[in-house]
């Protein structure tokens, strides 16, 4: 088998979390902003694809160099070894992106790039015509950074945040990848209570009860490179063996989700139930102000609303102050709220044990964590 640079692109702020995940699957990798690297072979990209739960994409480095001209970036281009891993037929949309570099128009380099390849697929299938590009799709990125073009196969196809479960959302859904994130940032484990008072379309107790249980986030899909030649169908059989191996379906979970919407919390039983988990997750429709609990040692974790939209802002602040109230007396649960109000903690009342910033989309949030007391040692 032949060895790949392998990028999987991170969202800001989740670059140390895919990292972990990447190291768990047993390679060594390299953190930069937005993409962890790392090699492996035919099996690491189906194994990389089906397993991480938080990373974007995975995408096979094609190479790297400087180019300041057009010349540059063809000739370099050109000189990639593009029949590796394109056959005759392939569907090679181009597409780019360019930030602080002489080329900056992005049109100009994709269709450079496209020329590239294709006089070299020409060269070494001994073909004057045009390409049918008819067969299995390969999407290739140029990515200028700095004068640096990096050039890269997308493997995953949708976004890996695509799971196959959602049947239905809200508005301002959160992004399956940052629900997982946010689980995975807390310290719960299995045999804990997890609840979230705003489980909108119900995202982080799905991505919740599928770590529980040990189940890849990618078992429900599909990838564009199960159809590319050079991937024996025999090593995706492999790995999907290996994913139904590792799931520990007899793992007892107690998830909870709740919102004030009945409708969204409808959405969330259908999308619980199109990933599986249906029989595994009570879902409800609650206020968060009237949330109580006998049980101990849990954790709360949740997305509320942030107020971006004129006018709701005093209702949001009121919330928070009404949240920090019912989830007073929580002495022995751990509270993780992900908003992009900066006064979260003079509105909830309480300061937070540590505080984290990540990106929802494009809107700067904290992740405000609160640790409750730990579980007594048994003797």
């Amino acid at each position: 088998m032949a060895n790949y640079d392998l990028i999987a692109t991170s969202a800001m702020g989740l670059e140390a979390i895919v990292a972990k995940e990447v190291r768990s699957l047993g390679f060594d990798c390299q953190v930069e902003n937005g993409r962890i690297t790392f090699n492996g072979d035919e099996r690491a990209i189906a194994k990389s694809n089906l397993w991480l739960r938080t990373a974007d994409r995975i995408r096979l480095k094609v190479g790297e160099f400087k180019a300041t001209s057009f010349d540059e970036l063809f000739e370099k281009t050109k000189a990639l070894p593009w029949e590796k891993f394109l056959p005759e037929n392939a569907e090679f949309p181009v597409s780019g992106k360019s930030v602080k570099s002489k080329l900056f128009s992005v049109s100009d380099c994709q269709a450079i790039v496209k020329k590239a390849i294709v006089d070299r697929l020409k060269h070494h299938y001994k073909k004057n015509g045009w390409f049918e590009e008819n067969g299995p799709l390969f999407k290739i990125e140029v990515a200028l950074h700095k004068d640096i073009a990096l050039i890269t196969i997308d493997t995953s196809g949708s976004g890996l945040h695509k799971r196959g479960y959602r049947v239905g959302q809200g508005e301002a859904p959160l992004k399956e990848t940052l629900a997982a994130a946010l689980v995975l940032l807390t310290n719960w484990t299995p045999d804990r209570p997890l609840v979230d008072p705003f489980c909108g379309s119900g995202t982080i107790p799905i991505e919740a009860a599928l770590i529980g249980q040990n189940i890849a986030p990618g078992f429900n899909r599909e990838f564009v490179s199960e159809s590319w030649n050079w991937i024996d169908q025999k090593i995706w059989d492999e790995a999907r063996v290996e994913v139904e191996d590792l799931a520990n379906y007899d793992q007892p979970l107690d998830i909870t989700g709740t919102d004030i919407d009945h409708r969204l919390v409808n959405i969330a039983k259908e999308n619980a139930f199109e990933a599986g988990l249906g029989d595994l997750i009570t879902f409800k429709q609650m206020r968060v102000q009237d949330f109580t609990t006998q049980k101990e040692y849990g954790v709360l974790v949740g997305n509320p609303p942030y107020g971006e939209r004129l006018g709701e802002k005093a209702a949001v602040q009121k919330m928070y102050r009404e949240m920090g109230q019912a989830f007073a007396d929580l002495d022995t649960w751990s509270i993780y709220m992900l908003t992009s109000e900066e006064e979260f903690e003079t509105y909830y009342g309480k300061k937070a044990t540590k505080k984290r910033k990540l990106f929802n989309g494009f809107i700067r949030t904290d992740y405000y964590q609160y640790w409750g007391k730990r579980p007594l040692r048994e003797k």
